[in-house]
């Protein structure tokens, strides 16, 4: 990954891999927050029928996968509150169902403190052994990905929460579109 720490807007046209996937990945969140941006806490809570999915529960969500991923998984590390105080067996779902406890600036928080950690941690992973470095992670077969992997797998969890998120904003102001306008800085 180039020394630029300026957060890259998109993947680079030509550049390296680290760069291209780290840049995917920004793309990615810099979307969802714009989709996330600006609502209160009934749009939060905004779902569309038959589907318990709510923006509040997305944001949630990924804040949680972004610690998942790239606190615990990345490096092995606690991920800390609130994520290490949930009995995850008994409540596998919680994020989901706990969003709605939340005001939108506090969901909002805690998606971007995640996401910061997480850019901090990857860089600190790409500095010790690039893309195809190995994780702490082990599978049940026994094998440890890639961070490559773990970078793929975060864009495909994005993108995918993007398409149920477009549908959900859509229905609640209209707001529609691929990309945030080029001078939108999340939060």
């Amino acid at each position: 990954m180039s020394e630029n720490t300026e957060i890259l807007l998109e993947p680079p046209v030509a550049g390296d891999e680290a760069d291209t996937l780290v840049g995917s990945l920004e793309r990615q969140r810099r979307t969802f927050a714009w989709k996330c941006e600006g609502l209160d806490a009934a749009a939060l809570g905004t779902r569309l029928a038959p589907s318990a999915l709510t923006v509040g529960g997305l944001i949630k969500h990924l804040a949680l996968v972004e610690a998942d991923y790239f606190t615990l998984r990345l490096l092995g590390e606690d991920p800390g509150p609130p994520w290490n105080t949930v009995d995850w067996d008994a409540e596998p779902d919680w994020e989901w169902r706990s969003a709605a406890g939340h005001t939108p600036e506090e969901l909002y928080a805690l998606w971007l403190t995640e996401v910061t950690r997480s850019r901090a941690n990857i860089r600190r992973a790409l500095a010790d052994g690039g893309p195809g470095g190995l994780v702490s992670y082990t599978t049940r077969a026994g094998e440890s990905p890639s961070l490559r992997r773990l970078l793929i797998d975060m864009v495909e969890e994005y993108a995918r929460h993007l398409g149920q998120l477009d549908l959900i904003r859509e229905s609640i102001d209209g707001r529609v579109g691929e990309d945030p306008p080029e001078d939108y800085r999340p939060f």
